[in-house]
């Protein structure tokens, strides 16, 4: 490739490969996926939406979470479903660089949704007596907006200065547009970019890191002095968060760990299981980890089952 400086008005995706009538599996597997992805969130958001029981804090979160599923499914999983059955794996700039901005806002707004949990559950059982003065509507609304604002600003600064960077080719190893693929395609010396990005990325992710053990932490003392009673009741609201952050926390660093290598320096189906599991892991698996584990929204989806049963019966 040339060393001079273009701007290709679209990107190759490098990891698809030829796998002849494999690929109609391929396809079919990951269309289960993504509909099971779809199926599972939007039972949770119809759960708490129509349920007045669960217009709470706690269960309003719970329903942003699957509906950030939803939204960064929508950035990967149609275009990924067209491409196993393409002959040819080109995007096209503009829809590289549409797909790169939600499926980092995907990332930026699950971190923040727990974060914002974290603070839920640390004001409900360590200040129980003052927790609906601190967690008003007022309040829930404001913390939402931050949580979504915050990623989708920064986030849209970042892919606007990679989306005028000048280029000296377009060939993405990847399976989907990543804002760090982009910027190595880059002529111009991105050292001062890369570090700014790095240094963001890290504070990004590691003070609310830092945020959610102390809050635990915090949490874990309360409740190690409490009744058992009261004990078993906070580890059960408790206990799908620390499950839902922990396994956020290695979905992405598995897929931040890919940066540290060049391309030719890793295996693709190494490349190919570690961008994938932070799309499909945690929405599958967050919907499930609420669902099956708090009885409040475990109670509705069961009564509305079997209502649904009778029904056909009649």
């Amino acid at each position: 490739m040339s060393n001079q400086s273009v701007t290709p008005s679209y990107f190759e995706f490098t990891l698809f490969s030829d796998c002849g009538s494999l690929k109609y599996v391929f396809f079919s597997v990951c269309l289960l996926i993504y509909m099971t992805i779809i199926s599972a969130n939007v039972v949770i958001i119809l759960t708490v939406c129509l349920e007045k029981s669960l217009h709470q804090p706690m269960y309003i979160f719970i329903c942003c979470l699957s509906l950030n599923s939803l939204y960064g499914s929508a950035g990967f999983f149609p275009r990924f479903l067209m491409d196993i059955l393409s002959d040819t794996h080109f995007i096209s700039r503009p829809f590289c660089f549409t797909q790169m901005y939600v499926i980092h806002t995907y990332k930026g707004h699950e971190l923040t949704l727990l974060t914002v949990m974290a603070y839920d559950r640390f004001a409900a059982i360590c200040h129980p007596l003052h927790y609906h003065s601190k967690m008003t509507l007022r309040k829930v609304l404001c913390l939402l907006m931050v949580s979504v604002l915050y990623p989708a600003c920064l986030l849209g600064y970042f892919t606007y200065q990679s989306s005028h960077l000048p280029l000296c080719g377009y060939k993405l190893h990847r399976m989907f547009c990543t804002n760090w693929s982009v910027v190595r395609l880059s002529c111009v010396d991105t050292t001062v970019i890369i570090t700014v990005v790095q240094l963001l990325a890290v504070g990004s992710i590691f003070i609310p890191l830092f945020f959610f053990l102390y809050t635990y932490l915090r949490i874990l003392l309360v409740i190690r002095k409490s009744l058992s009673e009261v004990r078993g009741k906070a580890l059960q609201t408790c206990l799908p968060h620390i499950v839902t952050f922990m396994n956020y926390c290695i979905s992405v660093f598995c897929e931040v760990s890919l940066t540290l290598f060049k391309a030719d320096e890793v295996n693709p189906i190494v490349i190919v299981v570690l961008s994938l599991e932070f799309l499909i892991i945690p929405p599958i698996s967050n919907p499930l980890i609420y669902g099956l584990n708090l009885p409040q929204i475990r109670r509705i989806i069961f009564g509305f089952l079997s209502v649904c049963k009778m029904g056909n019966f009649k």
